[in-house]
């Protein structure tokens, strides 16, 4: 009785007649950390009450590579460092990586695909870590805010190859 009921769920994907276009997906097979770093260079004098808020930079950079017909790699990497007065009070690395099946997608979409929809599911994982490590460093958690990747991907395809003069 409950599988005739699932049977006939109007929700359910149903078949289409052949030719029919096949729904997209994006599959997260697996999520890892490829490479963690931290570094707390001043310790423990680092971890004494500072009298100003220290200055973090945060970099992000987005890679991805084939690894088999439908099948990705897409590698997120996170650095940020922390200076009070000038000193450094912690630097953080995460190379944080994702195994990912890409179906019935155009090929002009996988970039945007692999480089900001892949990205921004892997994201909340990577600043978890991030968070967690630094607090386990003695520091406050840091807590990354999200981050637009579709802007980052525009921004990395304006800007000129690396070694180029501007006009």
């Amino acid at each position: 009785m409950a599988q005739g009921a699932i049977d006939n769920d109007p929700t359910a994907p149903q078949p289409g007649p052949p030719g029919a276009t096949q729904q997209q997906q994006l599959i997260i097979n697996a999520q890892y950390i490829k490479d963690l770093s931290f570094e707390n260079p001043r310790a423990p004098n680092s971890l004494r009450q500072q009298t100003t808020p220290p200055a973090v930079e945060i970099n992000v950079d987005v890679k991805a590579q084939g690894l088999a017909p439908e099948n990705y790699e897409v590698v997120l990497t996170i650095k940020a460092s922390a200076k009070a007065a000038e000193e450094t009070m912690f630097i953080i690395e995460l190379v944080y990586g994702a195994v990912v099946t890409v179906r019935n997608v155009a090929q002009e979409m996988v970039s945007s695909i692999m480089l900001v929809e892949t990205p921004r599911l892997m994201f909340p994982f990577a600043r978890n870590i991030i968070a967690e490590t630094t607090r386990d460093g003695g520091f406050p958690p840091l807590m990354i805010n999200p981050i637009d990747f579709g802007e980052l991907l525009r921004r990395n395809t304006s800007a000129p190859p690396p070694g180029t003069a501007n006009a």
